[in-house]
Parts: C-alpha cells; structure tokens; sequence
C-alpha cells in the first residue's frame, strides 16, 4: 500500500496546485472584474483564455491520464461516480464556449428595467466565471474525498506500481523537454503552475502553460498570445 500512497499524495499535489489556480483567478474576478461597470476587450479576452486554461489544466491531470483509466478497468463502483465528473465537466465547458461566444459586450443586453446594459453585462459575465470555478472545484473535491477512497480499495497493488512507474516516466519526459529548452507547446502535457494573483489585468503575467500541439485542446481567442 506504500505504492497506492506515494500515488495518490503525488496526485494530491497536483489537485492543490489546480485548486489553486483556478481559486487565485476566482479571487481576481471577484475584486477586480465585478468592481467595475464595463470590461475591456484585453480583459474579455484574457479572461477567457485563462478559462479555456483552467480547464485544459484538469482535463490534462495525471488523476484524468492515469488513475481514472485505471480505475475503470478495476471496478464498476466507481462509474456513477465518474458520470459525476464527467457532468460537470460538462458544465464547466460549457461556460467556456458560452462565454467565448459572447466575449464582445452586448449593450442591447441588459437586467432589470433602468439598468446600464454595460453593468448588467459585467455582472453575467462574472456570475458564469464564478459557476465555472465553483463547478471544477466541486469535481477536485469529489475526486480527492471520492474517487481517490474509492481508487485505493479498488486497485490491486501491480496496478499501483504501474500508475506510479507512469507518473514517474511523466515527470521525467516534462522535466527533460523543458531541460532542452523545449517550448510548452512541445511538453508532454500540461504541468499545472499557479494562477495569476488579483492585479490589474496589465499587470498580469499569464503563467498557466500551453498543452501540446497534438493534445485536445480548445480554439485560442482570438487576439490572445
């Protein structure tokens, strides 16, 4: 059980990098984008880029890579579990492509009666950011009190020693193509970082990385680096 413990600690690692991540942009939206009454285009874009970030973040962990797989072809307990997670992801992503889609302000758009469509559209805006991360934190926490319970009961002990050769060989790929001077679009997959901190978005150095050219990811936004 050694095996199964080293695993799932590297894999709650992970989980608390990306936890953080997607908490420290939540943070940011709350007391910088909500404060005001209209949004730039730089900061429509850049919000939705690192939403589409967040989310390539989880869907490239090692927990979606290695142990879910794993999982699966352990046991059947886990599938509601799994169908679970995979709802709101679901979710998740479609805040992305809906918010993607309505980047540009909308001033015909608006609340309450008397209300400056410009305001209203912030407000929108910033509530579906906000179920967005609420969304992919629920799925962290579901999978680290559920899936990982779960995992290590389930999983037999040559199955944990295949998952920890894995995420070993993982690092060591990730550590090398960066040693090489390798950009992040050629690494592996992505190796969560930390999130920007609440500053103005000028002033924010977008640090979460870029996955693989051949990985699933979603169309960049247009304008974005």
């Amino acid at each position: 059980m050694l095996t199964a413990t080293y695993t799932l600690v590297a894999l709650s690692v992970e989980q608390a990098n990306v936890r953080l991540s997607v908490l420290s942009f939540q943070k940011y939206v709350q007391s910088t984008l909500t404060r005001q009454q209209s949004l730039t285009l730089a900061q429509l874009e850049y919000a939705c880029e690192t939403l589409e970030r967040l989310y390539q973040a989880c869907s490239w962990r090692k927990v979606e890579l290695y142990l879910i797989p794993a999982l699966r072809q352990a046991t059947q307990r886990a599938d509601q579990l799994l169908d679970e997670l995979s709802r709101l992801n679901g979710l998740a992503l479609d805040v992305v492509r809906r918010l993607k889609d309505r980047a540009a302000p909308r001033h015909e758009e608006g609340g309450d009666p008397g209300q400056d469509p410009q305001i209203a559209h912030v407000a929108t805006f910033c509530e579906a950011i906000d179920s967005f991360c609420t969304t992919l934190l629920q799925r962290l926490e579901k999978e680290e009190k559920e899936l990982f319970a779960i995992a290590r009961s389930a999983i037999c002990g040559d199955a944990w020693f295949a998952i920890a050769n894995k995420l070993l060989a993982h690092d060591a790929q990730v550590a090398e193509a960066r040693r090489s001077g390798a950009d992040d679009a050629t690494v592996i997959s992505l190796v969560p970082r930390l999130a920007p901190p609440a500053e103005p978005v000028d002033a924010i150095d977008v640090r979460m990385p870029a996955v693989r050219a051949r990985a699933r990811a979603l169309p960049r936004v247009a304008g974005a680096d």
